[in-house]
């Protein structure tokens, strides 16, 4: 069975040991559309640096830059990537220390597959509660603060009436919007027009020709809605 790729939510792998890092990356890429790897602290930092991936994945001990410190350069100016730590059972210590640098969580070595993909899911839909989107497929969501939609990363440019149909629906997913209520709500600070069912469809059908396939929904008879994921 074909696994739906995790396309809005990028993650960094960084582990020295070649073999492991070849199997996490593989893993990874069963779940993740971007997945990035480094083998050094250093290089991970880098590739922090370019990507701004939205999770790490991380062992505790490596050359050039270890873990830790990797983290604490992170988290000078970044509270909010998740951090997941991987390590042995001899480097408690080192635990200690990484308890306080706001991880995720960490997992023993040999890492437990399932145990990885509970944690990482975890984080996923952590990670979308969290920041002010409304995402209706991995691919697309809607920016609140900005009013704004994105799919694949890019934004879907918008005319005005569009942009302000879309705020209205967005504003209360789930709940379905008849067309005279979108009209009085486009016209409500113009002089009092007359309702006009035609112009609605005609609004919808050129902003849907724009979207993504199942964005806006139409309940026959009733209006319109967005359901998110």
């Amino acid at each position: 069975m074909k696994i739906e790729k995790i396309r809005d939510i990028s993650i960094l792998l960084a582990e020295d040991e070649i073999e492991l890092r070849e199997m996490l990356c593989e893993y990874l890429n069963l779940f993740f559309n971007r997945v990035y790897s480094a083998s050094t602290g250093s290089e991970a930092y880098d590739i922090y640096k370019q990507k701004r991936p939205n999770i790490i994945l991380t062992d505790i001990s490596m050359p050039n830059l270890d873990g830790l410190d990797m983290i604490a350069k992170i988290r000078k100016c970044d509270k909010d990537t998740k951090i997941i730590i991987m390590s042995a059972h001899s480097e408690q210590e080192k635990l200690l220390h990484a308890i306080k640098l706001r991880l995720e969580t960490y997992l023993i070595k040999p890492i437990k597959t399932e145990l990885l993909k509970s944690v990482l899911l975890d984080a996923v839909e952590l990670i979308r509660k969290t920041t002010n989107r409304t995402y209706v497929s991995d691919t697309t969501y809607w920016e609140n603060e900005m009013n704004t939609l994105w799919e694949n990363g890019r934004e879907i440019k918008l005319r005005k009436m569009e942009r302000v149909l879309l705020k209205l629906l967005f504003s209360k997913p789930n709940q379905c919007f008849g067309a005279k209520d979108i009209f009085e709500h486009l016209h409500d600070s113009k002089e009092q027009k007359e309702f006009s069912i035609h112009a609605i469809t005609s609004l919808m059908k050129r902003l849907r020709a724009k979207l993504p396939n199942g964005i806006v929904h139409n309940v026959y008879g009733s209006g319109y809605k967005i359901v998110p994921i």
